[in-house]
């Protein structure tokens, strides 16, 4: 790298770790990763970390990426964090935490959810029209009102709440500040008037006070690293700090959504879970989506899968294959919904298997749960679609190339059971970290003032080997919907109908 060119940093800070990225700014090359560990402890619901690891993890990540990439201290200009969504910090008046973050995935404030749902005019219809979204247990919202419930004390005694990416921002740059996309995922933040609503704030008996401020955007420049922040990381002072994000937000900078058209690339996330989004100027207001905005203020509504890789390779290891030791379904219909499911709305519905016959080969059941899981993501998408104003069944919006990315982006099984269910073209980024690319391009517009998805564009993050679509599988489609629909029983292609099958799930 030319010593001229100037550098920043983005830091993913996930549930499990922190990831730094040191990346060019002039030409995008990611020139290092750092990583550090987090812990996360709880069991039952309960799922926690101390935000004081966060911090030193961060500076260890960044330590280590620096290290590797061997540029100087001198040539980094600007820092952002995106993290983790949902989380809830609670700061003493130096700071400090009171207890350990409530993260996303700490599902005891599922009561205290179901509660605010009925607690305002018009119940679940009247939180969409406000936030966009439901308070299920795994916004902010709920988490707070069972902190109040369940340790007053520790309430009383807030003299901040935070984000986890809000906590980590401050510490960089001694401001505190947030985003509307992270703070869409509240449920006290009106994606409708672009603030914090009163009304809620008050109904949560949170007071405003309490709140970082939420910047116009997340590539806003809040301030430079403060002293402390500087000596820690081992950067100058004069180092920019954006606003930040949340990590899906960030993600979608990383990608480069919006830049070539809004809803032109919507994208499909194949991990532990499974998740569709899309950049949009249509505010969606749907109970089975979650109605975030964007890092640059436009939305970014997000449907969301409990089953997809994880559970499909739960039927790998229960049939003695191998991830890609696949055959299509070939009559047998799989529902892997080993955890329930939130899309559909399942929270009780068990793994459901049907259509089998002597002569079924095992690698048709794998097949089958690949299927199972993607038709599952691919309805969620065309739900959304439908939600932002687009007709998922029309040739023009069916010809839009997916982002497929996620750990499942990377297998074979996956991707071509995408492709002949979706009969879309797919676009697989060659990028990995796009959490981390998309704060890097939301340091460079804190510290240029550029527009961070035009950078993320030029830089070419979100490119990579486009596949061309297949003819989509109608008869696995309808099969599949049948029988989750329950609208009759699978017919396998070698003969009648089986008997009819009793669903596995209780709602």
């Amino acid at each position: 790298m030319p010593a001229q060119h100037p550098v920043v940093i983005g830091v993913d800070s996930s549930t499990q770790s922190s990831k730094a990225a040191v990346v060019d700014a002039t030409t995008g090359a990611l020139l290092a990763v750092g990583r550090a560990p987090h812990t996360v402890t709880g069991t039952g619901g309960a799922r926690e970390s101390d935000p004081e690891e966060w911090w030193t993890a961060l500076g260890e990540a960044v330590g280590r990426a620096l290290a590797e990439a061997a540029v100087p201290a001198s040539a980094v200009t600007g820092i952002a964090v995106a993290g983790q969504q949902h989380g809830l910090v609670v700061l003493d008046a130096s700071g400090r935490p009171l207890r350990p973050a409530l993260l996303w995935n700490d599902t005891r404030s599922a009561p205290q959810a179901a509660a605010l749902t009925d607690a305002i005019d018009g119940g679940a219809e009247g939180w969409l029209k406000r936030t966009g979204s439901l308070p299920v247990a795994s916004m902010t919202a709920a988490k707070w009102r069972w902190l109040c419930e369940n340790e007053p004390d520790v309430a009383d005694a807030a003299a901040a709440v935070r984000l986890p990416h809000d906590f980590l921002t401050e510490r960089l740059s001694g401001v505190a500040a947030t985003d509307p996309g992270d703070a869409s995922g509240t449920c006290w933040y009106s994606t409708a008037d672009q603030a914090y609503d009163p009304a809620l704030l008050d109904l949560l008996g949170l007071a405003p006070a309490l709140l970082p401020g939420v910047a116009r955007t997340a590539a806003t420049r809040v301030g430079t690293l403060t002293p402390a922040a500087a000596a820690a990381l081992g950067l100058p002072a004069t180092v920019a700090v954006a606003a930040g994000t949340g990590d899906n937000m960030a993600a979608a900078v990383g990608l480069g959504l919006g830049a070539a058209g809004l809803l032109d690339h919507p994208v499909v996330s194949l991990g532990t879970s499974g998740t569709v989004f899309a950049a949009t100027r249509t505010r969606p207001a749907a109970p089975g989506l979650a109605g975030f905005a964007a890092a640059d203020g436009t939305y970014l509504p997000l449907g969301c899968t409990l089953n997809c890789t994880l559970a499909v390779d739960r039927f790998a290891g229960l049939l003695g294959l191998g991830r890609e030791d696949t055959a299509p379904g070939e009559g047998v219909v799989v529902l892997p919904y080993l955890d329930g499911e939130r899309t559909p709305d399942l929270p009780h519905a068990t793994g459901l298997l049907t259509g089998l016959r002597h002569t079924t080969d095992p690698r048709a059941i794998l097949g089958a749960a690949y299927e199972g899981a993607v038709f599952t993501v691919l309805r969620a998408l065309d739900d959304l679609l439908a939600a932002c104003g687009a007709d998922p069944s029309d040739p023009a919006v069916r010809g839009r190339p997916l982002r497929l990315v996620g750990g499942g982006a990377r297998g074979r099984a996956w991707t071509s059971t995408v492709r002949r269910l979706s009969g879309r073209p797919l676009v697989v980024p060659a990028s990995t970290e796009l959490v981390a690319l998309g704060a890097a391009a939301l340091a460079a517009g804190a510290a240029t003032g550029t527009d961070p998805v035009a950078q993320a564009a030029a830089w070419g993050t979100g490119d990579g080997e486009l596949l061309p679509p297949l003819a989509r599988d109608e008869e696995t489609w309808e099969r599949i919907a049948a029988v989750l629909d329950g609208a009759a029983p699978p017919v396998h292609p070698a003969g009648p109908a089986p008997a009819p099958t009793a669903r596995r799930w209780a709602l």
